[in-house]
């Protein structure tokens, strides 16, 4: 049997579908998998060992220029790959208008949520088949039963398996001290802990002989990372890295504090020790999920869970040099209580 999983972005959305692989390839011997994938994200997937190939795209490259994806021939080299396998199932674990019309391009039986539990409405009409999943629940939870619905086979209550643990990863030469990893950086400047909070982390750190990696993924975040870094002789900020070298890093690692970012979700499923802090967003729904993870919430707030990527509110404050960007919702979060929670789950 030979399914093509659809699921482009994001990075973290990528790791919560690897443990509804892991099921599907235990229940159902000889499964073969192929995966139609984002470019910025291709290497996760190429992690599980029951993912035969990917089939990569450039959504967000190819929406900002268009014509220029058509002249060159890639969306016509896309369209060929998607077309050249025939599916026995091509199963939408994103659910959004963009998967579903990338599942309705591919051969084979298209299948993903019902009209109540797809991510964006009306995308299950491209479906052949359909099935009722649960929306109040764990991500991780919500694809390993959409996989065994689709699939057809009874889903294991077991905790999660990634299928990560016998990768060889890359081992890292940046420091011969034992390290943390700062994950400061978070694609929406509302899930940013205050730099404060991180610098009170390192400075902790450092007590106890640590060192702390800051990994980055824009020239603005690395400004960042390199601000909070400054004058602290124990925080080196990384040159950029590939995913594959930033997990081999994390696997290494004495565990990783984060915010609510994919760094945090491949820390957690590779069994490291993983804090995770959380604002605007749930983590009984989308939370780093591992054997030794754990989520710091921010308490109460008028915006508390709220969503939303920016803050509008009349005392947020200002994030890279934009004002009215990240609410005071985090900044309630201390290095003291990140450097805890990072030590109760090393012991």
């Amino acid at each position: 049997m030979r399914v093509l999983i659809v699921k482009l972005s994001s990075m973290g959305d990528l790791v919560q579908t690897l443990p509804a692989v892991t099921d599907a390839a235990r229940a159902i011997p000889g499964i073969r998998f192929d995966w139609a994938v984002d470019e910025a994200f291709a290497e996760v997937p190429t992690w599980h060992p029951s993912v035969e190939s990917t089939i990569v795209s450039a959504h967000r490259r190819w929406k900002r220029s268009l014509k220029t994806a058509w002249r060159s021939g890639e969306l016509k080299a896309y369209w060929h790959t998607l077309r050249e396998q025939k599916y026995d199932l091509v199963l939408d674990a994103q659910t959004s208008f963009k998967s579903a019309t990338v599942a309705r391009m591919a051969r084979g039986l298209r299948a993903g949520p019902d009209a109540d539990s797809v991510r964006e409405k009306g995308a299950h009409l491209f479906y052949q088949r359909r099935f009722k999943v649960a929306q109040d629940i764990l991500a991780v939870d919500r694809w390993r039963d959409l996989f065994a619905a689709g699939l057809e086979y009874e889903r294991p209550q077991t905790a999660p398996e990634f299928g990560l643990a016998e990768r060889d990863w890359p081992v890292q030469s940046i420091t011969d001290k034992p390290y943390i990893v700062a994950v400061t950086n978070a694609s929406w400047p509302t899930k940013c802990l205050p730099a404060q909070s991180w610098q009170a982390l390192i400075d902790l750190a450092a007590k106890k002989g640590l060192d702390v990696l800051l990994p980055w993924g824009s020239p603005a975040e690395r400004d960042a990372a390199e601000q909070i870094a400054a004058g602290r002789n124990n925080a080196k900020v990384l040159e950029r890295m590939t995913l594959t070298q930033l997990a081999g890093l994390l696997h290494t690692s004495q565990g990783a504090v984060c915010n609510d970012t994919g760094l945090a979700h491949i820390s957690a499923a590779l069994g490291k020790p993983t804090v995770t802090a959380y604002g605007p967003t749930d983590p009984k729904l989308i939370g780093a999920t591992g054997p030794r993870s754990t989520h710091i919430v921010a308490p109460g707030y008028i915006c508390d869970e709220c969503g939303k990527r920016l803050c509008r509110h009349e005392d947020a404050t200002a994030t890279n040099g934009q004002p009215g960007q990240r609410p005071r919702t985090l900044d309630v979060i201390t290095g003291d209580q990140l450097w805890h929670a990072i030590n109760q789950l090393q012991n």
